[in-house]
């Protein structure tokens, strides 16, 4: 071999890492998401299945994110030693113990040296308001709202899971629409357009089939949220039940985005509103009760789209980790 051939086949491998890419990962109950970052190109994306480490472990968590993070190399023509840092905001790392043993987990699995792992409420936040002071609804197969004000302190709000909490998300509107089915099977309650979506959904004959079905071994909360689409569908069909699910979802998420105004003392101040999440397909029906929600306790804040998503969010913020590191020399 030649000593051109020789540069040849070792020179994309040494400038990879001198191009400081980094990956952003967003993990929830459902799925998690990965990206590619130089500088602010995304270069690739991957996508695997659940990562919070309270609903699948954390051994299982590390395997999803790692499974997301080489795809989106795959797409990005990169190798994962390529990556400088890492950004990985999870689902289910609130308590200090749990994100201790997590991260250790993926130092070990990833084999990137530096990595910040936050709560997916924190790039949620960041990538609704670029770091600025504001205010970030997230309903997808759980429910949360995050805040932080101009002294830099951050609330939540919610959180709490399917068995406590949830309210508004995938899953609590799924259940609140079983419990309207239910209720008019019985002839408690009205009939509703949810009957029928829900037997086509889990695959049952008749409505008195369902309890068999949705409390079978197999069935999941993801399952289960996933219903809620079905619910947005009937709503938009002019199904009075499943509407008054959706404006009590969407009341449900601005009483938890008041309270986190409110204990951020952030009432008189002009800021943004962002909002995250499958359930949020649903347009206003959940989004104007969000609003007077807010408009009770706040006036002057405003509904505005997030500058980006929380994966690429993540990215940026182990972006800035990278700046803050002292410089080998």
């Amino acid at each position: 071999m030649t000593a051109t051939q020789t540069t040849v086949d070792i020179l994309p491998r040494r400038l990879a890492p001198l191009r400081k890419l980094v990956v952003g990962v967003d993990g929830g109950g459902t799925r998690t998401r990965a990206v590619i970052l130089d500088g602010d190109r995304v270069l690739g994306e991957g996508t695997s299945g659940p990562s919070n480490p309270l609903r699948v472990g954390i051994a299982n968590g590390a395997a999803a994110i790692r499974e997301a993070i080489d795809k989106a190399c795959a797409a990005a023509l990169i190798d994962r030693d390529d990556l400088v840092a890492a950004g990985v905001g999870l689902a289910g790392v609130r308590r200090k113990d749990i994100r201790t043993r997590m991260r250790d987990v993926l130092i070990e699995t990833l084999k990137i040296k530096n990595i910040e792992l936050m709560s997916d409420g924190d790039i949620a936040l960041y990538g609704a308001t670029d770091g600025a002071p504001g205010i970030v609804v997230i309903s997808g197969t759980g429910s949360i709202c995050v805040g932080v004000n101009r002294q830099g302190r951050h609330v939540f709000a919610g959180g709490w899971g399917p068995v406590a909490g949830d309210e508004g998300s995938g899953s609590w509107i799924a259940r609140r629409a079983l419990q309207a089915v239910a209720h008019a099977t019985d002839e408690r309650g009205p009939k509703t357009a949810l009957t029928r979506a829900a037997c086509e959904y889990f695959q049952v004959a008749a409505a008195d089939d369902l309890a068999t079905a949705i409390y079978a071994p197999t069935i999941t909360n993801d399952r289960i949220a996933g219903f809620s689409k079905h619910v947005i569908e009937a709503a938009r069909g002019g199904d009075a039940v499943a509407r008054n699910i959706l404006i009590e979802a969407g009341t449900e998420l601005g009483k938890a985005a008041a309270t986190v105004i409110r204990r951020l003392k952030m009432e008189p101040e002009r800021f943004q509103v962002a909002f995250v999440g499958g359930v949020f397909a649903a347009g206003e029906f959940v989004i104007a009760p969000l609003q007077e929600e807010i408009a009770r306790v706040a006036k002057k804040a405003f509904i505005a789209p997030p500058h980006f998503s929380p994966t690429v969010a993540a990215g940026r913020l182990a972006q800035e980790h990278l700046q803050g590191l002292p410089v080998a020399v």
